[in-house]
């Protein structure tokens, strides 16, 4: 039976999409390459994070999730992820919407458009459990990919 691991996602099969390695044997975190070239544009009011594909998709067991981790060097390039961190439940994978596609959000707090460039690494996965509180009754059923629980 599968536990964890990653996937290339529905439209990037042909895209030569990387599945991501630890880089060494105490490693937490995955490294996550980007999908194809973006640019970052400097922030400024009122503008949206950019969105980096991966090509991806992961999955995981029931009790447990994944974390999507800016890396060490970003904020010295001058992007940040947009909400910090991102938290994607298990229910994500093969998701009526996106098929699980994860990506990462940036903001640029640089003086200038940072071009991120096909196969450089923009993030880290981290899998991980959670515990539910005595009284949790939980009973929806995700129906869509990207802030779909917002919803």
């Amino acid at each position: 039976m599968k536990q964890r691991g990653f996937e290339i996602a529905k439209g990037w099969e042909d895209k030569d999409i990387k599945i991501p390695v630890r880089k060494t044997k105490n490693s937490a975190a995955y490294d996550i390459e980007a999908a194809e070239d973006t640019i970052i544009p400097m922030f400024e009011p009122g503008i949206k994070p950019t969105l980096i594909p991966t090509g991806l998709k992961a999955y995981c067991q029931d009790d447990e999730w994944f974390i999507l981790a800016n890396r060490s060097s970003g904020p010295k390039k001058g992007f940040v992820m947009a909400n910090s961190i991102g938290i994607v439940d298990a229910d994500y994978y093969n998701n009526e919407t996106n098929d699980g596609h994860f990506y990462f959000q940036y903001y640029n707090f640089s003086d200038h458009e940072i071009l991120v460039k096909k196969g450089d690494v923009i993030g880290q996965v981290i899998f991980m459990k959670f515990l539910k509180t005595d009284d949790d009754a939980a009973k929806g059923k995700r129906k869509g990919g990207f802030g779909s629980t917002d919803k």
